[in-house]
């Protein structure tokens, strides 16, 4: 009886213990934007404009509990990059930096007006994403079909 008590009182700590862990929640948090090339440097997205694949973008994050987090990404065939983390909801995103690095791209290489970086609270349910504004280049001189 003894051995049976004793599988009894385990069952019941296991019980407990997964019942305590379900309670922990888990969040998950994404971040995304674009980087395009504004050929004609005109800051409106038109035929001429291109997407930005390799660009480089910094994001940091501060979490709830008062750490720091810092991202590096880099934007795919798209012109999107994408920052993700999954962390205990008592951590989460709460606020963060977005902020382009570089281009890559010799032709399109000068940061445009009002791409130096956004700030923005985090106030997501866990599995949603927020959308940064589009960063945006423009090549050291603009090509004549553009004038």
């Amino acid at each position: 009886m003894e051995a049976q008590q004793k599988r009894k009182l385990l069952l019941m700590g296991l019980l407990f213990f997964s019942i305590f862990l379900s309670g922990v929640g888990a969040w998950t948090g994404e971040i995304h934007g674009r980087v395009i090339c504004d050929v004609c440097g005109d800051s409106s997205i038109g035929p001429e404009d291109h997407i930005l694949e390799g660009a480089e973008v910094a994001v940091l994050c501060i979490t709830k509990s008062g750490e720091v987090l810092n991202y590096q990404a880099f934007t795919n065939a798209k012109g999107v990059y994408t920052v993700a983390e999954t962390m205990p909801e008592s951590d989460r995103w709460d606020a963060c930096l977005a902020r382009p690095i570089s281009s890559f791209h010799d032709h399109c290489t000068h940061l445009g007006e009002g791409s130096s970086g956004v700030k923005f609270s985090y106030k997501r349910p866990s599995g949603y994403s927020h959308t940064v504004r589009a960063f945006v280049y423009r090549p050291s001189s603009v090509p004549t079909y553009c004038m």
